[in-house]
């Protein structure tokens, strides 16, 4: 009966699609916000213990680390997509296959990437400009965290699965584990051995070791739907073509949209410091709030994932109907917070005697404030869209967004004024959703005319 009562409370096919999407959303929320405190937390201990040149070596590798793990999460959110479509359809067999399939896949793509940047790290750490001085560090550092990104990949793989069933909750608890374990270990591995920023990478890939531990042991204690047998491992090129079709979208998709960071902070660089902090300042802010676009998203690809494996299609629409009033009233709330009190929210991050630099990010969100709704529709239907199985759409998406970004840095980036290079930001999101919203549209009608002829046939 117990096991009955908690598959009934994770399928996301059947009760109040509004109440399922909220309680669905909250932990992924939780869980973002939490991870982006504690990572600020880390940083943190790092430059007061060990200094800016530790600080810098840290932060010098972050650009490339993110894009890494984005395509690890865009190939795990792919595959999990997929878990959950099979889920809301009740095939237990093509679930397993799928699930271990995957596993296989991920473990290729980890082991390929992870010797791919360690056979050319000093190559990449020329190209990315790395100071000599910090040279040591960075290398010491890179070797380490990287090497970790097989454990970042599990933890990663296992968490999505669970969500693909409808626990977003556990992720949660995981995570926050590994967060408060990853800080403890700073803190030993640091001040008590003396390890510098090899001890921060040891730190960080053993924390996120025990949340995949945990992870793999709640999934064996809890969930015998996801249990493996040896001839679910067996090669089966359609299951790997199926998850490929979805995780290899999902995964250029987050590179993407990493590439376009990267192009808008080279623009910026050009005016200078104050220009680079208040932008920098301005970014961990909008991160926050757009949090809750990014959950919701998350939310959206499980619960059409879930709903089109059952045939649902209406629950499919109705769930993405409520999905767009909630972030249309996200979006109003952060568009008159951040007009009418962004200056206040900078001091979270700048020195309120840094007044050039407080105006700087004032600047940016005065530019961008009205386009909060583009964004959070973005996430909307990107996920929806991935959601029903469909990659390559959302993925032209990210391609409309890269170009006009690229456009407006290529045109304005020292022609103009700072506010003219924020510009890219919105541009950006509304050509984001030139190809999503209209192919929605495509997609549900064709559903609509679908299910309209099976009902004459009957």
């Amino acid at each position: 009966m117990v096991k009955e009562k908690t598959a009934k409370n994770l399928n996301l096919t059947e009760g109040s699609p509004l109440k399922l999407i909220l309680l669905f959303a909250i932990p992924v929320f939780l869980g973002r916000l939490f991870q982006m405190m504690y990572s600020l937390i880390d940083t943190k201990i790092v430059g007061s213990i060990l200094g800016e040149q530790a600080l810098a070596a840290v932060g010098s590798v972050s650009i490339l680390y993110n894009l890494l793990t984005g395509i690890f999460s865009g190939f795990t959110l792919g595959f999990s997509i997929v878990i959950a479509q099979n889920f809301g359809s009740g095939n237990k067999k093509l679930l397993k296959k799928n699930e271990a399939s995957s596993i296989l896949l991920g473990m290729i793509t980890a082991v390929v990437i992870v010797f791919a940047v360690l056979l050319f790290l000093n190559p990449i750490l020329h190209l990315m400009n790395s100071p000599e001085e910090v040279f040591g560090d960075v290398t010491a550092y890179m070797g380490i965290i990287y090497a970790g990104l097989i454990i970042t990949g599990a933890y990663n793989a296992l968490a999505a699965f669970l969500r693909a069933l409808g626990d977003s909750k556990s992720p949660l608890y995981f995570l926050i584990i590994s967060a408060v374990i990853n800080v403890i270990l700073d803190v030993v591995f640091i001040v008590v051995f003396g390890m510098g920023v090899e001890g921060c990478g040891y730190a960080t890939v053993i924390a996120q070791g025990i949340s995949a531990v945990c992870c793999l042991i709640y999934i064996v204690k809890r969930f015998p739907i996801l249990h493996l047998e040896r001839k679910d491992f067996e090669i089966c090129w359609d299951s790997f073509g199926r998850l490929l079709k979805l995780g290899i979208p999902m995964g250029l998709q987050f590179s993407i949209t990493a590439i376009g960071t990267i192009i808008v902070q080279s623009a910026v660089n050009i005016y200078g410091p104050v220009h680079m902090a208040g932008f920098s300042a301005a970014g961990k802010i909008q991160n926050i709030f757009a949090t809750v676009f990014t959950a919701f998203g998350a939310t959206i690809a499980t619960y059409v994932g879930q709903n089109r494996g059952a045939g649902k299609m209406d629950r499919v629409k109705q769930g993405v109907r409520y999905t767009q009033m909630m972030v249309l009233g996200w979006s109003v709330f952060v568009m008159f917070l951040m007009f009418f009190f962004g200056k206040y929210l900078t001091y979270l991050f700048v020195d309120p005697s840094e007044q050039d630099v407080v105006n700087v990010s004032v600047t940016y969100f005065r530019t961008v404030f009205w386009a909060y709704p583009f964004l959070g529709s973005i996430f909307l239907y990107r996920n929806t869209l991935q959601g029903m199985g469909y990659g390559l759409v959302p993925m032209l998406g990210g391609v409309f967004e890269l170009v006009a970004r690229t456009g407006i840095v290529v045109l304005i980036a020292g022609h103009t004024s700072f506010a003219g290079v924020c510009m890219a930001d919105p541009t950006a999101w509304i050509a984001a959703l030139i190809p999503l919203i209209p192919y929605y549209f495509h997609v549900m009608k064709k559903y609509k005319n679908k299910s309209q002829v099976q009902a004459v046939e009957d």
